[in-house]
């Protein structure tokens, strides 16, 4: 992905070009390699760290005219430390493989922006150079060093800029788990994988016998075509393929699980059901928890009154330890309702949207992706009140 993204970005590969050992690690763009002098009077090298902004494959103008510097504090050729170009000291993790000591600001005249990111490093690399230069005549940064190939091991067909952008990289790691199950796709479940799919999970498993029809577009995201919906696909081969676009790793399954293919479930990190069948999920559970899995199970009771709807929306966790077992059945409904023929079966998107992100939250909470200070396994969302409702506190 590095390799692609600077030979098709004209501003990065002129970096490269003109001999900058340029990477991009995380979602950050890296100019290696870059002398400085230390506060000793010596020549030393240190790395120039920015945000990206993109388009696709390719970058944009970008949005900051600051930059991330690795390495001492960089000082003038007499030992000054540069405070035109220091705005503070950071010393944090940017991501897992990236770490920063200081913030530089160096805004260029008059625009106080700079038109594209080879102006911006080669300037800032440009100040560091002059003082190097001044006691080592030798110090280069255009080293034109070998170009080898990356092992691009992401899960994303393009980089995740929104992670870096927000700081939030080394949290988000968070959630580099390597196998996530979703059991139902008709409405929750198809939200579900929306969000999850923005994530660096490994592999997203999805299970699910039906067929997407046209009634099914109106309670999943994205919007199909007319033709797509005559072809009748499986639900899962559907999303899976929408959702290809943007990452790897999303694997359907066009079966619903039953007795006789509980085994596929095994191996995986964590599971989400969203189906309404009662008797189905008992098996399903009673798997899951002998195999030791945490799971999520999404449920909702929407019903007509006075001419408008109200019901309630649950999320319940399911962790691998006896109370929250005993818990989490105590909440989730295994009754067979499908031979009732007066009984409705109400699914509105806003309302699947609204119980995939409940579950998904949950889901970040339990990998410790957002702070949880009420630690609850089962949270439930009251249409008509507009309250949630926290129980079986851990």
């Amino acid at each position: 992905m590095s390799q692609q993204l600077i030979s098709r970005s004209a501003d990065l590969q002129k970096l490269r070009d003109q001999g900058y050992e340029v990477s991009v690690i995380d979602g950050h763009l890296v100019l290696s390699h870059v002398p400085y002098v230390t506060a000793a009077r010596q020549v030393t090298y240190g790395s120039l760290v920015s945000t990206l902004t993109l388009s696709g494959d390719t970058t944009t103008t970008p949005d900051t005219h600051v930059v991330y510097f690795v390495g001492e504090t960089p000082c003038s050729a007499s030992g000054a430390q540069l405070d035109n170009l220091i705005n503070s000291v950071v010393d944090i993790q940017l991501t897992l493989n990236l770490a920063v000591n200081f913030m530089f600001s160096h805004k260029p005249v008059p625009s106080g922006m700079y038109p594209d990111y080879f102006a911006k490093m080669s300037t800032y690399a440009t100040i560091l150079l002059q003082e190097a230069q001044a006691l080592d005549p030798d110090a280069i940064a255009q080293t034109f060093a070998p170009i080898t190939d990356e092992d691009d091991t992401s899960v994303f067909n393009y980089l995740d800029t929104a992670s870096s952008r927000a700081g939030i990289a080394t949290v988000a790691s968070k959630l580099q788990i390597g196998k996530v199950a979703i059991i139902g796709l008709g409405g929750t479940g198809a939200y579900i994988l929306d969000l999850l799919a923005k994530t660096p999970i490994g592999e997203i498993d999805l299970f699910d016998g039906d067929r997407f029809l046209q009634h099914n577009a109106f309670r999943a995201p994205g919007a199909p075509t007319l033709d797509e919906l005559r072809c009748t696909p499986y639900k899962v081969d559907h999303l899976a393929g929408r959702y290809a676009a943007m990452r790897k790793g999303i694997i359907p399954h066009a079966v619903n699980i039953d007795t006789t293919n509980l085994s596929e479930l095994d191996g995986t990190d964590f599971a989400f059901l969203a189906i309404d069948d009662g008797p189905a999920k008992k098996i399903i559970i009673a798997h899951l928890e002998s195999v030791g899995i945490d799971f999520i199970d999404v449920g909702m009771g929407i019903y007509e009154t006075n001419g408008s709807l109200g019901g309630l929306v649950r999320t319940t966790l399911s962790r691998n330890d006896p109370q929250s077992r005993a818990d989490a059945r105590s909440r989730i409904s295994f009754g067979d309702d499908s031979t009732n023929e007066y009984t409705q079966n109400i699914q509105i998107a806003d309302l699947n949207a609204l119980n995939a992100a409940l579950a998904v939250i949950r889901f970040k909470k339990h990998l410790g992706f957002f702070h949880d200070l009420d630690v609850t396994d089962t949270s439930i969302y009251m249409i008509d009140s507009n309250a949630v409702a926290n129980e079986d506190a851990a």
